[in-house]
């Protein structure tokens, strides 16, 4: 691909997610979070809530898990215990008419009771669908992959709940701990096996999760979204969380003053994986692969150059039987050569043959 090509692909899935961050031109209807015990999905969902609020739309907060209501939310309805016929309803009596520009954004934080529940299952794509009257709605749900599902919950033939709401999402957004994404990767450029967290460990006893240093380092965000045209975008990205603001001066008591810092409430930083340093290629690469001026260039996905150091090697290698090789020479063929040794019974029927 030509750099001009692949710097305008690059640009173009940045931009794409933030645009689907944004709530512009309808980006999403539809938006899944995948997440898991060791990388929830908070901090995208504060991403997602921070733009909202930034573009003057109408958060609705949809709560089975959540206890409190988010400090940015317009409307928090607690859904839990609700038939999804009065949740709908309710919903239904916050949203603006179809007819106002203003955007809304939905938030429910966690479809896992709703999909293992055999009274809610077979319901859940309709109640969804009901909660998208209009183009300036947007929803966005979050579904945890580690959680256990009962089997079968309506019927053993039925799709997996996972299954279904990738289906039925336009947007699907994976999220993971970047400490634990460098982890691996630094591993597989050692041909090590790669560490594991959580429940892969498959070990008994508490879940620690990720310290709070861990948890400052941002997340990786893997995005599939799926275009009108039925193409699918994806992309690896990193959200990082925006910088800490100061806060305002205060008096000790003492004519002095203390500083200190407060919780950023911008908007984090998107970039993509690829250009991280430890998951960027480096410079000198593309000249190690012999792929200099007046060599042929061939249009494939790896590249097939010889550094000198490996052509020198291959030069350098004795082909086993090579003596047979350069003997058997002069119109012979393939005549195998064996020497016997004590331990071998010679016999003449078989030489015969």
């Amino acid at each position: 691909m030509a750099p001009s090509a692949q710097a305008h692909q690059r640009s173009h899935s940045l931009l794409l997610l933030q645009k689907l961050l944004s709530l512009r031109d309808s980006a999403s209807p539809l938006t899944l979070i995948l997440d898991t015990l060791e990388q929830g999905a908070g901090p995208l969902v504060r991403e997602f809530i921070v733009r909202a609020k930034l573009a003057r739309s109408k958060i609705i907060f949809i709560s089975l898990a959540t206890v409190k209501k988010p400090r940015d939310a317009d409307v928090f309805i607690k859904a839990r215990g609700k038939p999804l016929k009065a949740l709908a309803a309710e919903i239904a009596t916050h949203l603006p008419p179809p007819s106002t520009p203003q955007k809304t954004l939905l938030i429910l934080d966690t479809l896992n009771p709703l999909t293992n529940s055999p009274h809610t299952s077979p319901l859940l794509p309709a109640f969804l669908t009901s909660l998208l009257p209009s183009p300036s709605t947007s929803l966005l749900a979050i579904y945890h992959t580690d959680v256990p599902v009962p089997v079968p919950v309506q019927s053993e033939y039925a799709p997996h709940p996972l299954t279904l709401l990738t289906h039925l999402a336009t947007t699907v957004l994976r999220v993971s701990s970047l400490v634990q994404t460098i982890a691996i990767e630094r591993a597989r450029q050692r041909s090590l096996p790669p560490p594991e967290w959580g429940l892969a460990e498959r070990r008994e006893g508490v879940l620690i999760g990720l310290l709070p240093p861990q948890r400052e380092a941002g997340v990786v965000v893997d995005m599939e979204m799926r275009r009108r045209s039925g193409r699918s975008v994806v992309g690896r990205f990193i959200l990082s969380p925006p910088p800490p603001l100061p806060r305002p001066l205060q008096g000790n008591g003492n004519g002095g003053d203390k500083r200190g810092t407060g919780t950023g409430t911008g908007t984090g930083s998107l970039m993509l994986l690829a250009d991280h340093p430890v998951f960027a290629t480096p410079a000198g690469a593309a000249d190690e692969t012999g792929s200099g001026e007046g060599q042929e260039q061939h249009v494939t996905t790896f590249s097939l150059g010889l550094t000198e150091k490996q052509r020198r090697d291959r030069e350098g290698i004795v082909l086993p039987y090579f003596d047979a090789q350069t003997d058997i020479g002069g119109g012979e063929g393939g005549r195998i050569l064996y020497d016997m040794d004590g331990g071998d019974d010679f016999d003449d029927e078989e030489d015969e043959i």
